[in-house]
């Protein structure tokens, strides 16, 4: 079996600085990540996201993520949709201080301010309660939950980014060139597991597995082979593989 880190939950927030409503899921995420759920979250960054950060993208494929928008384009959650999995929940902001008679303030956008601070409350405690919904704690109300009235403006983001999760990373040689791996070592432990050292398969078995968190150029599939049964006889030989 593939030991992974303990299963937390990725959020990503939208990018969007045009828009109060943007800045307000940028603070939210954060007000969860630092005081509400800090043991159950990391953040995923959406211009790595998109830009084709292999870290990012994985990360949604290890773990349930929640995408929160600013807005009903909902570039977050498409991004995620896109490039990864399908969210495991999400958040629209102006959507969800509509529904709670919120008025956004334009200047939000830039200085949040004591009223903006306490909208974005309200969006975090929607983002951890989906929190608490994914991983089945329900009900439970955590003595790191920040207060009801936050109205301190915000200070230098500081919340863990995914790739700081304890996703495994290795880097192998593969065509002469280093390459990043995502979870080598435990899918190079879970087709151990499954097929017997030496058997036919092995270099197809592997490439399988590595490829459901990487993405391996075709062009380069037999290369990759290659390097994955190199690695995999250098852990295992001294099983005979």
């Amino acid at each position: 079996m593939v030991d992974l880190p303990k299963k937390k939950v990725g959020l990503i927030a939208c990018s969007g600085e045009e828009l109060a409503c943007g800045t307000l899921s940028r603070i939210a995420v954060r007000q969860v990540l630092e005081s509400q759920r800090p043991d159950d979250t990391v953040t995923l960054c959406l211009p790595l996201f998109l830009a084709g950060n292999e870290q990012e993208r994985a990360f949604a494929r290890f773990y349930p993520t929640i995408a929160v928008d600013g807005c009903d384009k909902q570039c977050a959650k498409r991004a995620t949709e896109k490039y990864s999995a399908k969210v495991a929940g999400e958040v629209v902001v102006d959507k969800l201080l509509a529904e709670q008679g919120i008025a956004v303030d334009p200047a939000w956008r830039h200085t949040p301010g004591p009223a903006g601070m306490q909208a974005a409350h309200v969006v975090s405690e929607a983002i951890a309660s989906q929190v608490d919904q994914i991983l089945g704690k329900d009900g439970i109300r955590r003595l790191t939950e920040s207060p009801a009235q936050p109205a301190a403006e915000p200070e230098p983001e500081r919340a863990t980014c995914s790739c700081g999760s304890g996703i495994p990373v290795s880097e192998i040689q593969i065509a002469g060139a280093p390459v990043s791996v995502l979870a080598l070592e435990p899918l190079l432990e879970m087709v151990h597991g499954q097929l017997p050292p030496g058997e036919d398969g092995l270099g197809p078995r592997l490439l399988a597995a590595v490829k459901i968190y990487n993405t391996v150029p075709a062009e380069a599939e037999r290369e990759y082979e290659e390097a994955l049964v190199r690695e995999y006889r250098k852990r295992f030989s001294g099983e005979g593989a």
